[in-house]
């Protein structure tokens, strides 16, 4: 094996990745890398011999996140490292990142051991406005909806939703709905071996259908992830960068306390939004399988392809 071999794992969904990235591969054998795609699950790919792998496309790993996290620790050189991927792969991490200072959306947690009955999960459910439900693992929007506190039909679908995901195992999140995201949509920061490499704004991810109505399953009908919609591209404002750093630098201190990582990471989206008082809240970090908006950007691509090389070549 060949010491400048790349494989960037995607998953069945997207074989050849996704539209963002298609053209990375390309920029990468310009760098002098020897590169290869791979479904993380195909069991005729010989991980041995793979060089260094880069999680990418992903969006499946929620389906099965134990085989998941049990391929990523035996794969011998994997970027961002597979205990990184474990503790980011379930939503819990935003209590410890919490823990250390950062400010997230007020959340309530329901976990499946408490066997909370309907009507304990309507007691805590908001008393009024808009809220979301989500799985605490989960890619792409999959299972996450938003509801509304005051129309019963929307309360009963989101207790039904709730329930069910709780009685299959699956931790989920309550959190009210910013209406500052209808707004002003969501911010995406991209770090690039702990630079921060460019900002998008995003659309909102959960829409209203009409006034009696709320959007509640994320899947298409073709079984794919939904996918953001990115409305501008520009550099952070002062703030934005400011809570940004505390995000990277919070997030860093703590896969460098408990679990030993003191490299930065290969890639890192911090996603957050604004509040109703010009700060902002944390959303979620994700070193996993995160769309880049690699092609929103001009030097996206290549901007991602150099941060490979570093870590690849160097």
């Amino acid at each position: 094996m060949s010491d400048n071999r790349v494989t960037l794992v995607t998953s069945a969904l997207y074989p050849n990745l996704g539209p963002d990235e298609e053209k990375l591969p390309a920029v990468l054998r310009e760098s002098g890398l020897d590169v290869r795609i791979a479904v993380w699950n195909d069991p005729e790919v010989d991980w041995e011999e793979a060089g260094v792998c880069i999680v990418r496309n992903v969006r499946d790993y929620a389906e099965n996140r134990q085989a998941f996290l049990d391929w990523a620790h035996k794969v011998p050189r994997l970027l961002n490292p597979a205990d990184v991927m474990e503790w980011a792969t379930d939503k819990h991490y935003l209590i410890e990142l919490e823990k250390r200072g950062l400010r997230v959306i007020p959340t309530t947690w329901l976990e499946p051991e408490a066997n909370l009955s309907k009507h304990q999960l309507h007691c805590r459910f908001p008393a009024h406005g808009d809220f979301v439900a989500k799985p605490a693992i989960s890619s792409g929007g999959r299972e996450m909806g938003r509801y509304n506190a005051n129309i019963g039909n929307s309360r009963m679908k989101a207790i039904t939703h709730v329930y069910q995901q709780l009685q299959t195992g699956h931790s989920m999140m309550v959190q009210r709905y910013l209406d500052s995201i209808d707004h002003n949509g969501e911010i995406s920061l991209i770090y690039l071996n702990g630079v921060l490499s460019h900002c998008v704004e995003k659309k909102a991810l959960l829409t209203k259908r009409d006034e009696h109505e709320v959007a509640t399953e994320m899947i298409g009908d073709d079984g794919m992830v939904q996918e953001d919609v990115v409305i501008a591209t520009r550099p952070p404002t002062a703030a934005e960068w400011e809570f940004g750093e505390q995000v990277r630098r919070a997030t860093h201190g703590y896969i460098r306390d408990r679990l030993g990582h003191d490299q930065q990471f290969l890639f890192l989206r911090v996603d957050m939004v604004r509040d109703e008082d010009g700060g902002y809240y944390l959303m979620e970090v994700s070193p996993v399988d995160a769309n880049l908006y690699l092609s929103s950007v001009d030097g996206g691509i290549k901007a991602f392809a150099d941060a490979i090389a570093t870590r690849v070549l160097w």
